[in-house]
């Protein structure tokens, strides 16, 4: 392209670069001083000198979240069609209408069926009304936990170290708000008073969202994720919510981010062991115990053992912590000793006939797909066709089992 080139005046743009890096030099130069003297320096931690966050690009950690979390992203709309969420794109709206076009009449009918208000009548005929309060009162336990996830995730962009890095958690905060606007509008399909915030509730997530630096990873990636993809698992595989294997997917890949980013970027011995960390993650841990009491009644009415559930909740959470570098004040096998021993004077106190058993051996995940995703982000028992029909029946295939090898390896990250 050819351009008319304008005159400039040199010694003006001599002085005007000279101006320029004199000030540089003193902005930063201050700002340098400030952050040591604890006055506060920079806010942005980027690098422009090398166009990347501090910390650098780390582009793996990119891929293995940022990456990964687009390949499996969903869409509320073809999700869960009776909502009123219309976020699909044009191109998939089209490849929608295409397949609609290609189902039988009776496919056809139950479509319609699904994408109206009778959503909330097969909820009726499925539930009975103690049911369905069960069931919000369950559901709205983790969709407040949802609202503290989005803002917790947010506020770790500042945290973490590089490109990658931030990518990854800018996915979260993303999800986060995806799960928090679609759960909201399921439990309302309920028609039933969604209960406010328990005081265990209120503990456990203000203590995590006041968390410094870090350990809000171990609160929010380790504890409350590991809570809610408990809680998914354990209801997945019911009527009107097959939903739940969706969010349950994204939990996965949530609690691998903390081990994942720690390979980049190591916590300091202090950080892993110090006697102070490991009794903050203990203390921000034990408004779980009574929460989870809590809705003893309510699991109890859809058939769900509470101790087993949280036998369940603590051995993940107990794995997790270990393969992420937080200690606890005991070896996990240890804490899952005592714990153990807890919930079985508890049972012996308030059940009559009870007999000690191992309930951190106990899993409540039923539906098939759910029990893939935890196998390869757990271990453990591997998923059978026949273990997800005790519990209910087979898991039909979703978008979740369609992402074939992404959705095995979430565990691993």
């Amino acid at each position: 392209m050819d351009f008319v080139e304008l005159p400039v005046n040199q010694k003006a743009a001599t002085w005007n670069r000279t101006i320029e890096e004199r000030l540089n030099r003193l902005v930063r130069a201050r700002d340098r001083w400030r952050a040591r003297l604890g006055l506060g320096g920079r806010a942005a931690d980027y690098d422009d000198v090398h166009y990347e966050c501090e910390g650098g690009a780390r582009d793996d950690l990119r891929r293995k979240h940022y990456d990964k979390s687009l390949r499996l992203l969903w869409k509320a709309e073809a999700a869960a069609p009776w909502s009123s969420f219309r976020d699909l794109a044009a191109g998939e709206r089209a490849v929608a209408d295409m397949a609609e076009q290609s189902l039988s009449p009776a496919e056809r009918e139950v479509r319609a069926r699904i994408t109206s208000a009778e959503f909330r009548a097969e909820l009726d005929r499925h539930y009975t009304p103690r049911q369905k309060q069960a069931l919000v009162n369950i559901l709205s336990a983790i969709g407040h936990g949802e609202a503290y996830a989005w803002l917790v995730s947010a506020s770790n962009l500042r945290d973490v170290q590089s490109s990658g890095a931030k990518a990854a958690v800018t996915m979260q905060v993303l999800e986060e708000a995806k799960h928090f606007v679609v759960l909201r509008e399921l439990i309302g399909a309920f028609a039933v008073p969604v209960p406010r915030q328990s005081a265990w509730e209120y503990l456990l997530l203000e203590g995590v969202l006041k968390a410094r630096g870090l350990e809000k990873f171990y609160g929010m990636n380790v504890l409350v994720e590991t809570i809610a993809l408990s809680i998914f698992g354990a209801l997945a595989h019911l009527p009107g919510l097959e939903l739940l294997r969706l969010f349950h997917l994204d939990e996965a890949r949530h609690t691998a981010l903390p081990q994942n980013y720690f390979k980049e970027f190591p916590m300091t011995r202090r950080q892993r062991t110090g006697r102070r960390a490991r009794a903050r993650r203990l203390r921000m841990a034990l408004p779980t115990l009574p929460l989870i009491l809590l809705l003893e009644e309510d699991l109890a009415v859809l058939g769900i053992d509470a101790f087993e559930f949280a036998g369940s909740v603590l051995r993940k959470v107990v794995h997790l912590s270990d393969r992420a570098g937080f200690e606890l004040p005991a070896p996990p096998e240890v804490m899952l000793g005592r714990f153990n021993a807890l919930f079985n004077l508890y049972c012996r106190l308030t059940r009559p006939g009870h007999q000690a058993r191992d309930f951190m051996a106990a899993e409540t995940s039923r539906d098939e797909v759910v029990a893939r995703v935890e196998h390869d982000a757990f271990g453990g028992r591997a998923p059978t066709r026949a273990a997800a029909a005790a519990g209910g029946p087979p898991a039909a295939p979703s978008p979740a089992a369609a992402a074939g090898d992404d959705a095995a390896a979430v565990g691993r990250g």
